[in-house]
């Protein structure tokens, strides 16, 4: 029992890790604006302020 909580355990760091990793790579390119610009204008047009 306790190898397969230490493989989870594991999995979990690396997902923590993959996810850190993925969201740095997003800023670089500009993904976090684009979202944020793309969230904004999908509010605009139903009416709703940020």
């Amino acid at each position: 029992m306790r190898k397969g909580k230490n493989k989870a355990e594991e999995d979990l760091d690396s997902l923590k890790t993959y996810y850190k990793k993925l969201c740095l790579s997003m800023r670089l390119v500009g993904l976090d604006d684009l979202k944020r610009d793309l969230l904004e204008s999908r509010n605009e047009k139903v009416g709703l302020r940020a």
